[in-house]
């Protein structure tokens, strides 16, 4: 049976995603998600976020609003492994190790960096440096941790992205030479007929950095309003216009089918009006996005929701990541003196050195007893925290709260005493528990 694909993206945290982050990484993603064949990663790039939003109010609602968006659009977390970049710890590690192993001279040809530089010659600052920390830099080091660091197959991206996961193959590469086979070679994922970056209000690529964006959820009336912003020529009603030289007819065709898009084409070779066209535009996305603006709303009004999936999903990843990671740790040289190695006083043997496909099945053994406790761990936390609630609940209808507290906590006492090894531990655990909610 051939193995699932594993498909990766995430969205930076740094603003409101817009209709150009749904074409190029949410669409193609969730419907990734839904396939039988697929194995699929995503998560929120707060780490990412840190390059240009030192907004810490920004930062967080953002995670908010993305995590609710994914959510809305239909991700099924039980399916998908969902998490936030920065609950796994074991990706800034990677990011060092690649690092070491990237040429600056990759890093002076990345889009994002070239750009920076490009305006300010273009301001004619004497520092062509001016304002580009180190973390827009080395910007695609940490993207290729991300992805490397599960080994990710397929990465749904905009074309603009293309570059960086080919420099991703390029540092996977040179790791791989270098220390051994441990990292697959990612591949862009771009929908089909995806031509190019969708624009925004004003003509230029639609993003949060040129203030030019249209919310993928904006209420229907801002919807409205955004789109009777696009910039249009002067030409007048009646007038044979250029699709491919519109914004408003470049977004249409986006969400719309082969046959709609033929049909408003034939409008513009009759000279529909610009009012006319911006009218269709806004209701044609309004009734798309409807349905999903409905469960976004619903969403985001429950933070614990957001929450606790994003926190089951970061327990999924690592149990992917901390293994993976002490085998990089070990392939790079960075280990215990003593592990491993022959003891002249135990006697004990040398440790037997595994094959790459031994270590990966040793490695999915270790993951899987690992995610395996972590659940055994958080039933038993549920557990003790009901029987807690049903006790607080019958100190508080007694007639003596003192009294019922005292007698609760003695008898879980004599409980413990009697206890077997684990059912002492979980006993002591409600015992806690219980003075910390009764010392509140």
């Amino acid at each position: 049976m051939q193995a699932k694909q594993r498909v990766l993206t995430g969205i930076t945290t740094s603003g409101t995603p817009h209709l150009g982050n749904y074409l190029g990484a949410l669409k193609p993603a969730v419907a990734a998600s839904q396939k039988a064949d697929t194995d699929s990663f995503y998560f929120l790039a707060d780490y990412h976020a840190l390059i240009k939003c030192q907004d810490p109010q920004t930062l967080h609602r953002s995670s908010q609003e993305i995590a609710a968006i994914w959510l809305a659009l239909g991700l099924d977390t039980d399916k998908a492994t969902f998490y936030r970049q920065s609950d796994i710890p074991e990706i800034p590690q990677l990011a060092w190790f690649l690092t070491c192993m990237t040429a600056k001279g990759m890093m002076n040809r990345s889009h994002a960096y070239k750009a920076s530089v490009d305006e300010n010659q273009r301001q004619s600052n004497t520092d062509l440096d001016q304002g580009i920390n180190m973390g827009l830099f080395s910007y695609p080091i940490l993207m290729a941790a991300d992805i490397l660091m599960f080994n990710a197959h397929q990465i749904p991206v905009g074309k603009d992205q293309i570059q960086h996961i080919e420099m991703c193959r390029d540092i996977a590469m040179r790791f791989n030479h270098t220390y051994g086979e441990h990292f697959v070679l990612p591949e862009a994922m771009v929908e089909e007929g995806d031509s190019k970056v969708l624009s925004g209000l004003d003509g230029r690529k639609m993003s949060k950095s040129y203030g030019n964006i249209i919310p993928l959820f904006a209420p229907a009336d801002e919807l409205k309003k955004l789109i009777f912003q696009i910039t249009t020529n002067s030409l007048q009603p009646g007038q044979v216009k250029d699709p491919e030289t519109c914004t408003l007819f470049e977004i249409y065709s986006a969400f719309a089918s082969e046959q709609e898009t033929l049909a408003m084409r034939n409008a513009y070779a009759n000279g529909i009006g610009w009012g006319d066209m911006k009218g269709q535009l806004f209701e044609y996305l309004n009734e798309y996005l409807t349905p999903a603006r409905k469960r976004y709303d619903v969403i985001i009004k429950d933070p614990s929701y957001i929450e606790a999936e994003l926190q089951k999903g970061a327990t999924k990843a690592r149990a992917h990541s901390q293994p993976f990671m002490q085998r990089l740790r070990s392939a790079v040289g960075i280990m215990s003196f003593v592990g491993g190695m022959e003891s002249k006083h135990s006697g004990s043997k040398v440790k037997k050195e595994l094959t790459q496909q031994e270590q990966i099945k040793a490695d999915a053994g270790k993951a899987k007893a690992v995610a395996i406790a972590k659940q055994r761990a958080e039933q038993e936390i549920q557990e003790v925290s009901l029987k807690v609630d049903a006790l607080m609940n019958g100190i508080k209808e007694s007639g003596d709260a003192k009294t019922a507290a005292i007698t609760a906590m003695t008898q879980l006492k004599l409980q413990i005493d009697s206890a077997k090894k684990k059912a002492k531990k979980t006993l002591q655990l409600t015992l806690e528990l219980l003075e910390k909610r009764l010392e509140n």
